[in-house]
């Protein structure tokens, strides 16, 4: 009897995903060995298990969470003195190697990043042929109903499908700011895709975010969750900046804005590189009333947001229903445009 496509995809996303509770836990074995030949915390001389809880519970939980920061910034969560803060940042970064290496080994690196697939072959195309990158923060912006949320979904589904399938064999964690995140439309993807809808959002971690601190806060709780063993591959921040647009109204609070917002997605590109996963954030959008010709239409954040996106894509809504992609910044890629509909089962490509 042969086999459809579907039924392949669904026998190898239940096999493969890191759903499954033996993988899972194999997963954390195999981590925790690898934890074990790296160097701890507790390796740095002055910190003891009691500065170490310390040091976890504020977000950091590796060398280079010590090694990036400055003695008063150590002393200050660690309750270190500063000669002894300034000794434990000395030792992480002789640990870590910190420095340059050549462009070839730079290249071999590059080998590990994995691709997620959009569910859209045109968009896929548009990011270089095999949709969004780990290691790497794509940014979509458009208006309300351009399709932005809709892409969130199908991208939490598309992580889950095995490497030869477009997918990255992992979990997903959606940051939810605005109240979009919708189970059953994610149950509409995963069968769109012949998949198990409940083993699908079994592998989606979703937390609604209420303020900007409790939005900044659950991305510590992500790395914790990585630490402990979870095969997360893509963080979903939908919006990115909804909070800190309400929360910091008005020109007198623009410059704090800007800050917070910098550090944030300066924190979204540190888990990124170093767990070796995909980012994929919204953002909400403005008129430009300087714009005289053309499309006014504006992402919030400036250049903050604009400078720590790897990848920008602006999403507009197109003729008979269809949406529009436009890719406006990217480090290797062209700027290009492409068109694909939002479906009830997923994203479908256009004839362009």
């Amino acid at each position: 009897m042969v086999k459809t496509d579907a039924e392949k995809i669904k026998e190898a996303m239940d096999s493969e995903i890191g759903s499954d509770v033996e993988e899972d836990k194999k997963s954390k074995k195999s981590k925790d060995k690898e934890e074990k030949k790296e160097k701890q915390l507790t390796d740095l001389p002055g910190v003891g298990p009691g500065t170490a809880a310390k040091l976890e519970a504020a977000g950091i939980y590796d060398l280079m969470g010590i090694a990036v920061l400055t003695p008063p910034q150590l002393a200050e969560v660690a309750g270190l003195g500063e000669a002894a803060a300034r000794k434990a940042i000395q030792s992480a970064r002789q640990m870590m190697d910190l420095g340059f290496s050549d462009a070839l080994e730079f290249a071999e690196k590059r080998k590990e990043i994995r691709h997620i697939t959009t569910g859209s072959k045109n968009l896929d195309n548009l990011l270089g042929g095999k949709g969004i990158e780990t290691k790497a923060i794509t940014e979509a912006f458009g208006a309300y109903g351009s399709g932005k949320t809709q892409l969130a979904l199908s991208l939490s589904v598309g992580v889950q499908l095995p490497l030869d399938k477009g997918g990255a064999e992992g979990k997903a964690v959606y940051i939810d700011t605005e109240g979009t995140f919708r189970p059953e439309r994610v149950r509409q993807f995963a069968e769109g895709i012949g998949a198990n809808p409940e083993k699908v959002l079994k592998n989606i971690f979703v937390a609604r975010a209420f303020n900007s601190d409790h939005q900044m806060l659950l991305l510590d709780k992500v790395a914790e969750m990585v630490k402990n063993g979870e095969p997360i591959k893509l963080i979903i921040v939908d919006s990115l900046t909804a909070h800190f647009r309400a929360e910091f109204s008005g020109r007198g609070q623009l410059a704090d804005r800007q800050q917070r917002l910098n550090r944030y997605m300066h924190n979204l590109m540190k888990i990124a590189e170093s767990c070796n996963l995909a980012v994929y954030v919204t953002n909400q959008v403005m008129s430009d009333p300087a714009q005289m010709f053309g499309d006014p239409t504006k992402a919030i954040g400036g250049n903050i947001v604009g400078h720590a996106s790897t990848f920008r894509i602006y999403l507009r809504r197109g003729k008979k229903d269809s949406r529009v992609a436009k890719l406006i910044d990217s480090p290797n890629l062209p700027d290009g445009e492409t068109v694909f509909m939002v479906e009830t089962d997923g994203l479908k490509d256009i004839e362009l």
